[in-house]
């Protein structure tokens, strides 16, 4: 068998380098995509849009100023929020 003729200390490195490919394509790489797929969720957003905060509030956007963005909850109810803290709704893609 191939694995019969490598060096032991060779065969540690292979697999070693096997575990790092496998945690990369696996947890890494992903996790990088999703991020950079909700921060272009938060930097997309406009006047008019809806969204949840982290809490789960349902909230329509008002307006965005940097980092921060004034959400409207109810007719005549508007708080300041931070971007960050804004995700689509349920059923929505990003």
């Amino acid at each position: 068998m191939f694995l019969l003729d490598i060096p032991n200390s060779l065969k540690t490195v292979i697999m070693l380098v096997l575990v790092v490919a496998v945690f990369y394509f696996f947890l890494i790489r992903p996790q990088s995509q999703q991020a950079k797929k909700e921060a272009a969720y938060r930097d997309g957003l406009r006047k008019g849009d809806r969204a949840m905060t982290a809490g789960g509030i349902h909230v329509t956007i008002v307006s965005v100023e940097g980092p921060y963005a004034t959400v409207e909850l109810a007719p005549g109810t508007r708080v300041k929020v931070q971007t960050a803290t804004l995700q689509p709704l349920p059923g929505t893609r990003v």
